[in-house]
């Protein structure tokens, strides 16, 4: 099994002792009666602008570092990055992390005399290439500072995050089926046509097609240049839930979903 990337280490370990206690977490401001009993640092982490669109999508980020005193602590390297969240797929409701994450290094600025560290027009936005179905579109950016460098000792570790509004244009999705009514055996057909904003080219964006409530989806396509798709299944006796799920390749798209009128005669009587 590969390796997790250091940035992917980064996030990982920053939520996972964050939840369990481990790490310091950010305070309201820099005054000594902030910093937790036994902490020697407080850390903070905030974004100018709080809010990004489709046109406007940088951001300057900046931060302090001061001494439990209050005081401003100098020459303090600080890790900090960009997360993009995702909803974790769970229609069952089991206890597990409601999103996985995908972070993104943006620097390790160093403090100056005055304790604060700054990353100017930072891009927010998705620079991996990974499908957008389930984003969310409230960004992560995190602050890290660990005293001795270990990601293992996290009892020296301080840790801060803010949120920024990615505020996402809407998009739509149409479609036709070959029936309505279905039954165990049968090819259902979908196709129809995503409409994204003017100026916004549609190539790359996916459709999925749900038929159980289990599922994410059954069955996935990518839309051709002129945002037309067309996609079939082979319905089982189960298929209980027909739903059409698009992701768009920008994170300031929202994805559209449509509910398909699809009755399965197979299902049992009163499901």
């Amino acid at each position: 099994m590969p390796s997790k990337s250091l940035s992917a280490r980064v996030a990982a370990t920053a939520a996972l002792l964050l939840a369990a206690g481990a790490l310091s977490a950010p305070a309201a401001s820099a005054a000594s009666s902030d910093a937790a009993p036994g902490d020697a640092y407080v850390l903070t982490v905030s974004t100018n602008p709080s809010s990004t669109d489709f046109d406007n999508r940088h951001v300057d980020v900046t931060g302090t570092v001061t001494k439990a005193d209050g005081t401003p602590a100098a020459d303090i390297p600080v890790t900090v990055q960009e997360v993009v969240r995702f909803t974790t797929w769970n229609p069952w409701g089991d206890p597990i992390d409601p999103n996985y994450y995908e972070p993104r290094d943006l620097g390790k600025p160093v403090t100056d005399a005055t304790g604060k560290f700054t990353i100017p027009d930072v891009a927010i936005d998705h620079v991996t290439g990974s499908s957008l179905l389930n984003v969310e579109h409230d960004v992560q950016i995190t602050a890290l500072y660990d005293e001795d460098g270990d990601l293992n000792t996290p009892q020296d570790g301080y840790f801060a995050d803010t949120t920024v509004a990615a505020n996402a244009k809407s998009s739509s999705v149409s479609y036709k089926v070959n029936k309505k009514k279905v039954k165990a055996g049968d090819i259902l057909t979908v196709q129809g046509k995503v409409t994204l904003p003017k100026g916004v080219e549609p190539q790359g964006t996916e459709v999925f097609l749900q038929t159980y409530w289990e599922q994410e989806y059954h069955v996935k396509t990518t839309v051709e240049d002129d945002g037309f798709f067309v996609m079939s299944v082979r319905v089982s006796g189960y298929d209980d839930t027909f739903t059409l799920r698009t992701a768009p390749t920008d994170l300031y798209v929202a994805g559209a979903e449509q509910k398909l009128p699809i009755t399965n005669t197979s299902l049992p009587s009163g499901s």
